[in-house]
């Protein structure tokens, strides 16, 4: 599950999203450069379907999960910014077709405004419909969607119910967008009330509306992706996890979310984004990205990861803290929250390039995640949670008790 919400300040428009899926499924950041195409002749693999192409598309950058076409957000060179939503309603489930994700990276490759940007998802939407399985690990999970799209001017919202959509302007000072349907009339028609109420989008909306209102700035939108709920700690549930708060955590039986990546952008002049490249925003460090400063991706991410464990890939190699910080989290992650947050305020003060930064971090990691080791820190967990990590553990092949120093 998901949140996606943007602030609309006197200096211009602020946006964030945790991208919620699967807990060993890693998503790391993709530059794709603009290119020509010959728009009667090449087409668009996407994730389930092939579509036409376009004459032109725009250079993007998208935090895009492994195994599929789409991106859960991003941003292209114009200074559009995407968030998707699975969104749970009374409309039939479609066949493989389009799914909310390769929308998402559609638009952003052929619009130049937000306004355009919602234009492109309707076409396609009407076209060529939405549907197929939207989990790799969960292949008969499917949804609809809904998208918060923004630009240096504004922002909109876009939920839609099978073939039917609406949108909403957003006048400020902020909205928020979750896993339920919020547009006045239009959730009230196509509204699954069962499904929403158990993707928890009502208690953590309580939390980002809030949070999107208020915010002023970068650090304001870090603040609110890490929010666990008002308290230091996530809060778990047996039946659903830590996702009545932003920042989730998986432990559920039923529904077992993880934030896998966290985005945000600071559209207030020359677009800057910032993205963890890692799960869990509150165990992780917001590192400053341009599409028009694309990395090596290799050099800086390490190989394309998977649903298993590659101690050279940098999404994976940073769960070894995440899930160490699990154990005991308050008391963890103090050991180095400080550090984090003064490393990020220098940050958004003079933002170094995006390699400097993801090298310090991963320098910073190691270091934290050696003296959580070296406590040896007792798993304060109940035994169902420390089961289920269990499992998660080794299902993607994690060392043992995700201790690197075990083998």
């Amino acid at each position: 599950m998901c949140d996606t919400l943007v602030s609309l300040t006197p200096d211009g428009v602020l946006f964030a999203k945790n991208s919620d899926r699967d807990p060993n499924e890693a998503q790391i950041p993709r530059w794709y450069p603009a290119a020509d195409h010959e728009p009667l002749v090449d087409e668009v693999d996407c994730t389930w379907i092939s579509v036409p192409q376009v004459a032109h598309t725009n250079a993007v950058l998208v935090s895009q999960p492994w195994w599929m076409w789409g991106a859960e957000m991003g941003a292209n060179e114009h200074g559009v910014v995407i968030g998707n939503e699975a969104v749970f309603t009374n409309q039939p489930l479609g066949e493989p077709a389009l799914l909310g994700m390769d929308l998402l990276r559609l638009a952003l490759e052929r619009a130049a405004t937000a306004h355009d940007a919602v234009g492109v998802i309707v076409e396609l939407l009407g076209r060529h419909g939405q549907g197929g399985p939207c989990s790799h690990e969960k292949p008969g999970f499917s949804y609809h969607n809904s998208f918060l799209v923004a630009d240096p001017w504004g922002a909109i919202v876009l939920e839609t119910a099978g073939p039917h959509w609406a949108t909403e302007e957003v006048v400020g000072p902020g909205r928020s967008i979750s896993n339920g349907l919020t547009i006045a009339g239009f959730a009230d028609e196509f509204t699954s009330t069962t499904a929403a109420r158990n993707a928890s989008c009502t208690m953590r909306r309580a939390r980002t509306q809030p949070a999107a209102e208020a915010a002023v700035g970068v650090a304001d939108m870090f603040a609110a992706l890490r929010d666990h709920g008002g308290g230091a700690v996530p809060v778990f549930s047996e039946t659903d996890g830590a996702m009545a708060a932003p920042c989730v955590h998986a432990g559920g039986s039923v529904s077992s979310s993880q934030s896998t990546a966290s985005w945000v952008s600071d559209l207030r002049g020359d677009p800057l984004h910032w993205v963890t490249a890692t799960s869990a925003p509150c165990t992780s460090i917001f590192h400053p990205v341009r599409v028009s400063e694309p990395v090596d991706q290799g050099a800086t991410f390490g190989p394309d990861p998977t649903n298993r464990y590659d101690a050279a890939s940098r999404w994976w190699s940073h769960e070894l803290l995440h899930r160490r910080v699990l154990r005991d989290h308050g008391p963890a992650k103090d050991a180095f929250g400080a550090v984090r947050d003064r490393l990020e305020h220098e940050w958004t003060a003079a933002p170094p390039t995006t390699v400097e930064a993801f090298a310090q971090s991963a320098d910073h990691e190691r270091a934290w995640l050696a003296g959580l080791v070296a406590i040896d820190q007792v798993d304060t967990r109940p035994t169902w949670l420390q089961d289920l990590w269990r499992g998660l553990d080794h299902a993607a092949g994690m060392p043992r008790d995700a201790d690197p120093l075990s083998g």
